[in-house]
């Protein structure tokens, strides 16, 4: 064809010659096309089935990158969460402390003691039990020694009259005495 369009080209041709080279060359661009049309009906269904089969490898590539990214996101969304999650913990705590601190200043200005405080009253009222209890022990050991001696006379083992029996009749008797007046009487 490109012969034909070069021999048509170099000799001059008149109108109607070169009206007829025109329609020729349409003619064949026209069969090439339908020549191509029929090859692609032919083929078409291998071509179309190899474009499938491509394009289903690409859709897979592209999910299994996307997926790829989508776990890096949340792993980096997980850990931010957790610093976040960390530094407020400890702004909390910080802010906690600070309350509990001030607090315990303006009780202590009130003179409301602190649960420090407490405790070591608590733990000195304990220490002082131990004493008490070991002053205890050690003042009835003698005073049990002195109890039981081997040979004491009887006068000494008879008690004599008891002062705790004597103070109830010293009792009745000064109310005896006391003058009567309204509010002894009605007592």
């Amino acid at each position: 064809m490109v012969k034909k369009l070069q021999k048509a080209s170099t000799a001059k041709k008149s109108p109607v010659q070169l009206t007829g080279t025109v329609k020729d060359s349409a003619q064949q661009i026209w069969l090439a096309g339908l020549g191509a049309f029929t090859k692609a009906q032919n083929e078409g269904g291998k071509v179309f089935e190899t474009l499938v089969k491509e394009g289903l490898s690409i859709q897979r590539k592209t999910q299994a990158a996307a997926e790829e990214k989508i776990t890096e996101a949340t792993s980096k969304m997980a850990n931010m969460a957790t610093g976040i999650t960390t530094k407020a913990t400890g702004q909390w705590d910080k802010l906690e402390n600070i309350f509990e601190e001030r607090v315990a200043k303006a009780l202590n200005k009130l003179g409301v003691p602190s649960s420090k405080d407490v405790d070591a009253l608590i733990a000195r009222i304990d220490e002082l039990n131990k004493s008490v209890q070991k002053l205890s022990a050690k003042a009835a050991t003698p005073a049990k020694a002195a109890a039981t001696p081997k040979a004491a006379p009887k006068a000494a083992r008879k008690p004599a009259s008891t002062p705790a029996k004597a103070a109830p009749k010293r009792a009745v008797a000064r109310k005896a005495a006391a003058p009567s007046t309204p509010e002894t009487a009605e007592a």
